[in-house]
């Protein structure tokens, strides 16, 4: 290695985190238009850094709410309720926002897509049933499966029974959540190689030419993503900060949604939350669950998924749709995303469900699924990357106005 080169690689390693990951998807692209046949060569990278964050995201998250639990004083608050509101307010303002998006530039669809593999749930009974289902599920299994439900369900009941332990047991458990923790951050130094990775796979694989013919349906979705991620986010943060919300959404945006919309995972993209969360110096005892928990059920991004591809059926098939209905529309896919975590094919093979309240076929619908799988490189990372924000700004907004105490954005 040339004295010139070990030189620009030191100044590399000593940019900041998300200053490398633009450098890695800066690489990435140019890698994909030069050699795009060679892309699957560094594929491998990417999946390595995603299997990795999966790997290691459910016992974080099971150690760190134990131990969290465990080691709480007596009588000092946690801010979980008014994280969870805002979680169930912004499932329904995105639903909304994907109404008035959809009624305002109404989108024709092509029914003539392939079937689909998979089996929709029957309706929001089943849905809720899968939840319900997850949480009691086996421990180890639920390790196993990523079910985050039922892992933060037996890592409350662990915690809530060790802290009767002794102070020694509970040292012991506080000790193994650092060190998790500890390997989590050495993996997520890796990021920018797993992203170059990830963005020359993806763009060697599908280009932008099975894209363009849903231009208008990908405008839609990402726009109304878009209009909750810049508009209806800061709101929330302003009503609960009364101050200038655009620091924490941007802080966000570029520290969480960037690596969320390139993994496309809820899940491995806890440890990068909670790491932020940490930084921010936000309550341990309140992010160490409302993290976890959101990638679980604050699904803003899948509420605007079902919304728009199940009104644009109703468009194409030239149902009409009054606002009663629309407002329903919201509630389902709303409750519907809060489980999505719990259906194989996430908010895609909900559409169906949604379909079934205007009377729409399931042949129709799985259609309709069909298509969102063609668009889901751009959709479904987009959808992840807003979902994961705002588990933060949520979570960040309601300790900040809880406790009093100003948000430490320069270390984030």
């Amino acid at each position: 290695m040339t004295t010139a080169t070990s030189t620009a690689l030191h100044q590399v390693l000593r940019l900041s985190l998300i200053s490398q990951i633009a450098i890695g998807l800066a690489l990435g692209i140019a890698f994909a238009l030069i050699a795009p046949g060679a892309t699957q060569s560094v594929a491998l990278l990417g999946d390595l850094f995603i299997a990795a964050l999966k790997a290691v995201a459910p016992v974080l998250v099971f150690v760190l709410v134990a131990a969290a639990i465990a080691n709480h004083k007596q009588g000092e608050p946690t801010h979980i309720r008014p994280v969870l509101v805002l979680y169930l307010l912004g499932t329904l303002a995105a639903a909304l926002v994907a109404v008035l998006a959809s009624f305002t530039f109404p989108t024709a669809l092509v029914l003539d897509a392939p079937a689909v593999a998979g089996n929709p749930p029957g309706g929001i009974l089943g849905v809720l049933k899968n939840l319900l289902l997850n949480v009691v599920a086996n421990p180890v299994k639920a390790l196993m499966e990523a079910n985050f439900v039922g892992i933060l369900a037996w890592a409350i009941g662990l915690g809530v029974a060790l802290r009767h332990a002794g102070e020694g047991t509970r040292k012991v458990v506080n000790d193994f959540s650092d060190a998790v923790s500890s390997i989590v951050q050495r993996v997520i130094r890796f990021a920018p190689i797993g992203i170059f990775g990830l963005v020359a796979a993806t763009m060697g694989e599908t280009g932008v030419d099975a894209l363009l013919g849903y231009g208008r349906l990908l405008l839609v979705i990402v726009g109304s993503m878009l209009f909750v991620a810049l508009v209806v986010n800061p709101l929330f943060v302003f009503w609960k900060l009364r101050s200038n919300p655009y620091p924490l959404v941007f802080t966000a945006l570029r520290e969480s949604a960037v690596t969320a919309f390139f993994t496309r995972s809820s899940a491995a993209n806890i440890p990068i939350n909670l790491e932020l969360c940490k930084r921010m110096g936000l309550h341990e005892d309140t992010y160490s669950i409302s993290i976890p928990l959101g990638a679980t059920i604050n699904m803003a991004g899948a509420a605007i998924t079902i919304t728009v591809m199940t009104l644009a059926a109703a468009h194409t098939l030239g149902i009409p749709v009054d606002i009663p209905t629309a407002l329903l529309l919201c509630v389902v896919s709303a409750l519907a995303a809060c489980g999505v975590s719990g259906v194989a094919g996430g908010s895609l093979l909900l559409i169906p469900m949604a379909c079934a309240l205007f009377g729409i076929d399931a042949d129709v619908a799985m259609q309709v699924v069909a298509i969102g799988f063609v668009i889901s490189v751009v959709q479904d990372s987009a959808e992840t990357a807003l979902n994961s924000s705002t588990d933060v700004i949520f979570t960040a907004a309601a300790c900040a106005a809880e406790s009093g105490e100003p948000l430490n954005l320069e270390r984030a």
